[in-house]
């Protein structure tokens, strides 16, 4: 199995992120149909978060993802492991601090989550992700969480320049916790550069970097290849833009580039999706690609970009899809929640 970097966390080339399973509100387009069976119970929304986490585990996603924003993302995943009885050693976790849970279990919300950088946020929220990720195991007690990443850290959070927070964390990778970040936003590359220069103590404090890589936002591209040639580990978020890189997106102005997507996919004998999927896995600076899927047939639509025959054709033809940042960025800030 790969590791995430240097860190020595072993990994799986999909992981699973749980944006999309732990609320009932998300930007992902068709969201809300993903869920409609559930009709938001928290009950039924736990259990089909298990049945997308079973099926992951069977199929061999050995990472999974969350953060303190996504709702109850970190109370399902950590109740599944513990029912399921999954030895920490065999799995790697990661979370996220930065952003509280606003919405109250509501779709439409006047602020669905709060960010804020700052120590106490910091303090508050790595007890609370160790207590909805506990390994509780007769006498045994341990945790599963090993990655724990700011949450779209940015230069103007003045996260990178904080002492008392990079202190902080410079405590917890003492105690063998690994430190990431994650990135979003039209400048991911400047703040990924910053980010590769924190020392503390002449200690590197970031040794993860979660960004948006798809194929219509390739800005960051140099920054992770940096980042990768040092040894930090890099995961990929958003691989699918939110589900623009899907059938589900009918926009007009969208229509000439989903005829590049179905015309590739039909040559490689795959879906639009597990081709998208399948570009993030083709770069050899990419430890992990993310699935956000919300179902089991999204997960296994996802999972078939395994087998996908990623050519330079595909490359050269797909590359046509890139969009400048500023309009990446500013689409996605139009996503409705739903």
């Amino acid at each position: 199995m790969p590791t995430l970097g240097s860190t020595g966390l072993a990994v799986s080339s999909i992981g699973l992120g749980l944006a999309a399973l732990g609320r009932p509100g998300y930007i992902n387009l068709g969201h809300a149909d993903d869920l409609a069976q559930s009709a938001y119970d928290i009950v039924a929304m736990e259990r089909q978060a298990w049945h997308v986490l079973d099926v992951a585990w069977q199929a061999g996603i050995r990472y999974f993802d969350a953060a303190r924003s996504y709702g109850r993302a970190e109370e399902f995943l950590g109740s599944w492991m513990r029912a399921r009885q999954i030895a920490p050693a065999t799995v790697t976790i990661g979370s996220k601090w930065g952003y509280t849970y606003t919405a109250n279990w509501q779709v439409q919300a006047e602020r669905h989550e709060v960010k804020d950088h700052s120590l106490p946020v910091l303090q508050r929220q790595w007890q609370e992700s160790q207590r909805t990720l506990a390994a509780n195991f007769g006498s045994q007690a341990s945790s599963y969480l090993q990655l724990y990443q700011v949450h779209s850290a940015t230069l103007e959070s003045g996260v990178l320049a904080n002492r008392a927070v990079l202190d902080e964390l410079l405590r917890l990778k003492s105690q063998g916790i690994v430190i990431g970040l994650s990135l979003s936003g039209a400048n991911q590359a400047d703040v990924l550069r910053r980010a590769l220069e924190v020392r503390m103590d002449g200690v590197r404090i970031f040794d993860c970097v979660q960004a948006t890589w798809n194929l219509l936002e390739t800005s960051v591209e140099s920054a992770l290849q940096q980042a990768h040639a040092v040894g930090m580990g890099v995961i990929i978020k958003e691989t699918l833009a939110n589900g623009r890189l899907t059938l589900r997106n009918h926009q007009p102005a969208f229509a000439e580039k989903l005829t590049l997507l179905t015309q590739q996919a039909a040559r490689l004998q795959t879906t639009v999706d597990a081709l998208a999927l399948a570009a993030v896995l083709a770069q050899p600076w990419v430890d992990v690609a993310l699935s956000g899927a919300t179902n089991v047939e999204q997960l296994q639509a996802n999972l078939a970009a395994h087998q996908v025959a990623w050519d330079a054709e595909a490359a050269q033809t797909l590359a046509t899809l890139r969009e400048a940042p500023e309009i990446y960025w500013g689409t996605r800030s139009q996503l409705a929640w739903n």
